[in-house]
């Protein structure tokens, strides 16, 4: 999965046209519970990233703790300057 391709934003954007049907030709064919929904973890990626494109960031972080989401992030900028 290339993360360049989503536009994952504050806001949700609808599909339609050329971008619907890439999204959908993306999507897994079927849910199947075998050790988790879907698959194989690039799977639960694709529909993760397909759900935060439609819903967009602010709603998504009503989810969880919003301490656990400020910790995940500060991880995630402390190990990008690690590797500066």
């Amino acid at each position: 999965m290339e993360t360049d391709d989503w536009e994952i934003g504050r806001k949700g954007k609808q599909w339609s046209g050329e971008k619907f049907d890439r999204r959908c030709y993306q999507a897994p064919e079927k849910i199947e519970f075998v050790g988790g929904i879907f698959t194989s973890d690039e799977e639960r990626m694709v529909v993760l990233a397909m759900l935060l494109e439609n819903l967009g960031i602010d709603k998504v972080i009503q989810l969880g703790d919003l301490a656990d989401w400020k910790a995940a992030i500060s991880d995630l900028e402390n190990n990008k300057n690690l590797n500066k």
